[in-house]
């Protein structure tokens, strides 16, 4: 025998081409109306899914040697080296304003650079002074400070060279070298940007064998071989002597599975926080990322992104005010936990207002 009795299909909601909608969504329109949570200010602020805050940035500063100077960059519009002392005063205000992190990158005058970049781990170096004198006067303030050889080294690169090539483990050496030289210098986050491999599991181990166990990584796992680097370059004095390139090293930018591997390998190794960089063409990238490990995840907006939005508003090409806001606020909607920033402190400040 044959059951003819019809078992009724559960509903399916149709939008307005009669397409299934997602699990959830219970109308169309005219019931449903996209705009009605738009319409003022209160509401629009009642539903905003991504919120940027003075806890989200992390503010980039480039230290050069001297006394009560800063000096412009001329491919970083409105970007400056500073000594000591003024960097100093900049921490200070950093910190009044909410900021929680300053990452200190150095100007290395050319007499200092070396093949193998020992500079970097002499203890009284730039970014070492630099470190302890901020420590002293604001210790309120959380120093990130890079781990790579480029700033120190002679020809420009993040690794060693032997005949012409970059090489892994020796290079692994230096850096923990310059590690241990910044976190006595009272470093908080140690950022190894080299894309050696295994350095970060062996920086760990250094740190611990140290006494250091309280030190954060936060490890450049996705850091690209980009053209975006280019004002970075300038900005510390490695321009002019850069040869070749880094392909051997840092990613192809055509690669995203890549990433979370490299991802994988550093959270195993011992990361405590992951970076993407740069950061607004690789969006992608920080949304995987984030999703594939729910790890604390950081954006570099990097100098290309900061010098491409800030010269185009000075041409009038739109309103940089709006865009600085809405570069940064596409970091958070990816996913990102934090943005390292040039715009940091004028963002800061309107924060405060």
């Amino acid at each position: 025998m044959t059951n003819d009795k019809k078992i009724p299909k559960k509903p399916t909601f149709l939008g307005t081409n009669c397409t299934p909608l997602s699990p959830g969504v219970m109308a169309s329109y005219p019931q449903t109306r996209m705009r009605r949570n738009r319409q003022t200010d209160w509401s629009r602020r009642l539903i905003k899914e991504s919120v940027l805050s003075c806890d989200d940035l992390i503010w980039p500063i480039f230290i050069k040697d001297g006394e009560n100077e800063s000096e412009d960059i001329v491919s970083l519009p409105g970007v400056q080296r500073h000594t000591i002392d003024r960097a100093v005063e900049l921490a200070k205000e950093a910190c009044s304003l909410g900021i929680p992190v300053i990452a200190l990158f150095p100007m290395i005058p050319k007499y200092l650079r070396s093949a193998d970049g020992s500079e970097a781990w002499n203890s009284d170096n730039l970014i070492c002074r630099t470190t302890a004198a901020i420590k002293s006067a604001v210790p309120g303030i959380g120093i990130l400070c890079d781990v790579a050889l480029d700033p120190f080294t002679s020809h420009g690169h993040d690794g060693l060279i032997e005949n012409g090539i970059i090489i892994n483990d020796p290079t692994i050496d230096a850096l923990i070298k310059q590690t241990l030289a910044q976190a006595r210098a009272g470093c908080d986050i140690i950022a190894p940007s080299d894309m050696m491999d295994g350095r970060i599991g062996a920086i760990r181990r250094a740190l611990d064998g140290e006494g250091f166990d309280g030190i954060q990584i936060m490890a450049y796992t996705a850091k690209y071989a980009s053209a975006f680097y280019g004002p970075f370059r300038e900005a510390v004095g490695s321009s002019k002597i850069f040869t070749g390139n880094k392909l051997t090293y840092q990613m192809d930018p055509a690669n995203g599975d890549e990433a979370l591997r490299e991802a994988a390998l550093d959270i195993a190794e011992g990361a405590d926080m992951v970076m993407i960089k740069p950061g607004m063409p690789y969006l992608d990238i920080i949304w995987r990322i984030k999703q594939t490990f729910q790890m604390p995840t950081f954006a570099y907006q990097v100098s290309g992104e900061y010098a491409m939005l800030t010269v185009a508003a000075e041409r009038g090409c739109f309103d940089g005010h709006k865009v600085k806001w809405e570069s940064l606020i596409s970091f958070k909607r990816a996913g990102a936990n934090g943005i390292l920033t040039y715009f940091a402190l004028e963002i800061a400040k309107e924060l405060n207002e």
